[in-house]
């Protein structure tokens, strides 16, 4: 693999790959050197520090998850292909053990976003929102969905034993004193793809609501 061209793309995708191993916190720029077969002070050349390098794996993750942000009807509903396109990101960013770690918080490092984020924003201007609500808008959605695909993570299943993050009768027994607090743990840690669709119908109502018609 030596022999190969070391290149920013490369590097960031086998990181990716190894991240499914190791998880966000296992990840080294040691690491991913010896998975390329070649000297970690290598990798300086093409990223200052880490940071350097999540910026780059988020900016692959986007490229990958792109095509099917862009796949809507554009004579949809609003409301249907915004949720379509949080149901998306949300699906490519379980693809990655930490994946919603990796992609928060990062600054990408071409202009990937430019063209689903125009399409989506577009969408919404059609549909009546300003260009400020649009903008608004999408964040909510986006930021709705990266927050609750890093506690899902977080809180689920450890990638490397399968073991439940959460021992929901042992919470609600410390708990037992605070009735409702130990019942909301099935609704917040248990079912999690109907979780989301909860909170996204949510979401979606507020930005009408507020954004729209406020």
């Amino acid at each position: 693999m030596a022999t190969e061209r070391l290149d920013r793309i490369r590097v960031a995708r086998t990181a990716l790959d190894l991240l499914n191993d190791v998880g966000l916190e296992g990840l080294t720029l040691r690491a991913i050197a010896k998975e390329l077969d070649v000297k970690a002070p290598a990798l300086y050349w093409h990223f200052k520090d880490k940071q350097a390098l999540l910026d780059e794996m988020a900016t692959e993750m986007l490229r990958r998850m792109t095509a099917d942000i862009l796949e809507f009807d554009p004579a949809a509903d609003w409301r249907e292909t915004f949720a379509a396109a949080m149901r998306g990101l949300r699906e490519h960013l379980l693809r990655y053990r930490d994946g919603a770690k990796v992609y928060s918080g990062t600054h990408f490092t071409d202009t990937s976003y430019a063209v689903p984020m125009e399409a989506h924003l577009r969408r919404l201007a059609d549909a009546g929102f300003t260009p400020q609500a649009a903008a608004r808008a999408w964040l909510t959605g986006y930021s709705y969905t990266i927050g609750y695909v890093i506690e899902e993570q977080s809180m689920g299943p450890d990638p490397a034993t399968g073991a439940e993050g959460y021992d929901l009768a042992a919470r609600a027994e410390r708990l037992a004193d605070h009735p409702l607090a130990a019942g909301a743990g099935e609704e917040i840690f248990r079912g999690r793809d109907a979780g989301f669709e909860k909170g996204l119908a949510v979401v979606v109502a507020g930005v009408e609501a507020v954004l729209l018609r406020g």
